[in-house]
Parts: structure tokens; C-alpha cells; sequence
């Protein structure tokens, strides 16, 4: 692990902060099954009932981050190490992700400038590509996110925007691979003007790119079973360690 690193020119310490960012959250339940063949074999999928798990997909707007402002795409899986205890099932796994601490895999992370890219890439193993991202605000209350890979169509998401809650610090786990060797990263969110609610506002349709074809493998298009809108978050990443 490097204390810091050189990416494009520019000195990379930690932590990693995350000033402000807002996100549009969207989890899905689908098929233990289907999602264990996209998270590698350093993994196990967590089921938050049986045979099915959240895939968790976010539209993420980075505004001041260390890191640049840009937009992203965060396409996860709650997993555990292959091999880790399960603990108590399906409720566990509720408390867990409601508690901030079940590790999540990031299987595509697409983002819209190289210098994310890298340093996501080279520093924690965080699967970033460049892609072209469009986020809408234009209609009061809605949030639209798309995603278009190589000239195609991935998807595009609406759902709804806006809210007063708040939610103090808490933890979270990230794992990844790097140079095909799992990896552990540690980081806290901080969260506020949130509005939380079930999916039947949710419209998501699919494109014709192959990771369309992935989400279509998983049950998509189809309503999430919750939606979250996040107006700002506040984070700290810590390194990575071998897991």
C-alpha cells in the first residue's frame, strides 16, 4: 500500500474526501444465482432472502471531491469473503446493510472523466471506465439518469428527488480486486436532504449494450424494491488492504 500516489500529475493522499455529492440510489432484488456470476471468485453474494439479493443501482454527481467533479454510475452487490461465516440469514443482512456494515462489491462503475478513472482504477481496483453519463434536473422533483457505453444505450432510470431527512456518519466496506487480488477499503458517509421510499415511482428501461443484456441476465426492467434520493453526501475513503 502507498502512502500516495501519482495520478495525471497530481499527488493522491488520504484520506480521500468527498465534500459534496448528491445520488439517486435504486435497489433491485433479483437472483442470487444470476448475480454470483459477476462478482469474481474472491466473493459470495449475500441473500436478503432466499435465493435473491439488492443489486444496488446509483447515479452519483460528484461536485467537490478530491477526485474532480464528475458524474458516475455505481452498478454493486452486498457479498461476503468466500468462506466467511454467515451469520444470522436474511435478517442479518437487513441489519447489516442498514448499519452500514456489509461489504459491497462494485462490478461497473462507469464515470465521464479519465482522472476518476485512473486514480479509482489504479488505487483501489474500482472497475472505472469513461463512458458518456447524462443526468437531468430539469423537472422539479424528478431526477433522469442515463448511461450510453460504446455508441449504445445502457439504460436510462426516473425517480423521484427531494427530501428532509438526515443520517449522522456511518461506515461502510467496499471490496474490489487489484491485479486480481481481493482488496478491502474502508470509508464513512455522511448524509442529509434525503427522501426514501418504495420503487412504484421508478421507471427504468434498457438499451442494447451488453451490460443491458447483464441487467436483463439479473430480471431488469422491472420496479426496485426501494428508491433513494441522497441531496448531499458527505465521504471519507480510507486506502486499500488485502482482504
Amino acid at each position: 500500500m502507498a502512502a500516495a500516489y501519482e495520478i495525471q500529475g497530481q499527488q493522491v493522499t488520504f484520506p480521500v474526501e468527498v465534500r459534496d455529492a448528491s445520488g439517486a440510489i435504486a435497489g433491485f432484488l433479483v437472483s442470487s444465482r444470476a448475480a454470483a456470476r459477476l462478482v469474481g471468485d474472491a466473493f459470495e453474494i449475500v441473500d436478503f432472502l432466499p435465493g435473491r439479493t439488492l443489486f444496488m443501482l446509483g447515479c452519483i454527481d460528484y461536485k467537490d471531491n478530491d477526485l474532480g467533479d464528475y458524474d458516475e454510475v455505481a452498478m454493486n452487490f452486498f457479498v461476503r469473503k468466500k468462506g466467511a461465516p454467515r451469520g444470522l440469514p436474511w435478517l442479518g443482512a437487513w441489519l447489516g446493510m442498514a448499519k452500514g456494515g456489509l461489504p459491497s462489491y462494485t462490478w461497473k462503475m462507469p464515470v465521464d472523466q479519465s482522472f476518476t478513472r485512473d486514480a479509482g482504477a489504479i488505487i483501489w481496483g474500482f472497475p472505472k471506465t469513461v463512458e458518456r453519463i447524462d443526468f437531468d434536473y430539469s423537472q422539479e422533483g424528478r431526477f433522469r439518469g442515463a448511461l450510453e457505453m460504446d455508441g449504445q444505450k445502457v439504460f436510462e432510470i426516473e425517480m423521484p428527488r427531494g427530501g428532509s431527512t438526515d443520517r449522522p456518519a456511518s461506515p461502510g466496506i467496499a471490496y474490489s480486486y487489484i491485479e486480481g487480488i481481493a482488496h478491502t477499503t474502508s470509508f464513512t458517509q455522511t448524509a442529509s436532504q434525503m427522501g426514501a421510499g418504495g420503487g412504484k415511482d421508478v421507471e427504468i428501461t434498457l438499451g442494447s449494450h451488453p451490460i443491458a443484456d447483464d441487467l436483463r441476465s439479473l430480471g431488469l426492467p422491472k420496479k426496485p424494491l426501494m428508491a433513494t434520493w441522497i441531496g448531499k453526501m458527505v465521504m471519507r475513503f480510507g486506502p486499500p488492504e488485502k482482504l
